[in-house]
């Protein structure tokens, strides 16, 4: 297989893993089992299979199309774990007011700050891997169908430009300081680059989990769990040993593995997943080919 068509699989595979294993962990008291997949994946790989078939069906963004796609997957099957937030939004479009963007202000009066737009950014890092302008333009333009806030712009732009970089990594070479290198030239002043300049500290010390926590956090929030899937990426050797660590901090526990499987896949391919979690994730199949249709489109794209 292409090496970059098995890092494409890889990213939304090991999304929809790392979704499924922090699924089963939320609010759980009991990692016993913790290498076991949820039967089903949550609202953030719904939304993310959304962006990737609008960006295959177009061949590009186009915010209408993609809109569009997320509701009606939300339409199809609501009962995967929404947030209160988001539903009422795509109600606000479905009423005629797609065009209006930033309708999360009519609930949070700066936007939702969350990270909903960052666990379904994945396609987009994916498909514009080689264009840092065009990952931040088009980041915070899906992003801003359902959120407004700017860390959550920001997230879900800084969420996208890990998973290009690590589409374009050697897994046997990861240079883990000159990876958060090109993230930090990426990103924009403020809290983020913060939580990078954390996360260097971190990789550099024994670290407990509790600390992790407290320093970078594990809630809904975009700035306290998108560099956090970062650190669980870059802390660990592997995909397995990533995704199953991010699950084992708590809180949004769905989202941060959802995150961290996606940087991991990238990274790691579709061969460096457990064969078993690949075999039992749900909709494997169509999230393999999928992304191997985002793969083809980027090929075309690119020649």
């Amino acid at each position: 297989m292409d090496p970059k068509r098995s890092k494409f699989i890889g990213s939304l595979l090991g999304a929809a893993i790392g979704d499924s294993l922090g699924a089963r962990r939320e609010g759980a008291t009991d990692f016993s089992d913790i290498a076991e997949l949820s039967p089903r994946y949550t609202d953030d790989t719904a939304l993310m299979i959304g962006v990737a078939e609008s960006l295959v069906e177009k061949g590009d963004f186009d915010y209408q199309h993609m809109a569009e796609q997320l509701i009606q997957n939300y339409e199809r099957e609501p009962w995967r774990r929404y947030d209160t937030v988001t539903p009422r939004i795509f109600r606000m479009m479905r009423n005629g007011r797609i065009w209006e963007g930033m309708l999360d202000r009519e609930i949070y009066p700066q936007g939702s700050p969350s990270n909903g737009a960052a666990t379904r950014v994945a396609p987009i890092g994916l498909f514009f891997h080689n264009d840092p302008k065009m990952i931040r333009d088009i980041s915070y333009n899906a992003a801003g169908i359902t959120h407004s806030h700017p860390l959550a712009l920001e997230g879900a732009a800084v969420q996208a430009c890990a998973v290009a970089l690590a589409l374009l990594v050697d897994p046997q070479e990861i240079r883990r300081k000159e990876f958060l290198g090109a993230m930090r030239m990426f990103t924009q002043p403020g809290p983020y680059q913060e939580k990078l300049k954390a996360i260097i500290r971190l990789l550099d010390a024994d670290t407990s989990k509790e600390e992790i926590v407290k320093i970078l956090g594990n809630s809904p929030e975009a700035l306290n769990s998108v560099p956090t899937a970062l650190y669980c990426f870059l802390a660990n050797p592997d995909f397995e040993s990533a995704v199953i660590y991010a699950a084992s901090l708590g809180g949004d526990a769905d989202a941060i593995g959802a995150m961290t499987g996606a940087i991991a896949g990238a990274c790691f391919g579709v061969e460096g997943i457990p064969t078993l979690w690949r075999d039992k994730v749900e909709q494997h199949a169509v999230l393999e080919g999928l992304a191997t249709k985002l793969w083809e489109k980027t090929v075309v794209k690119t020649v």
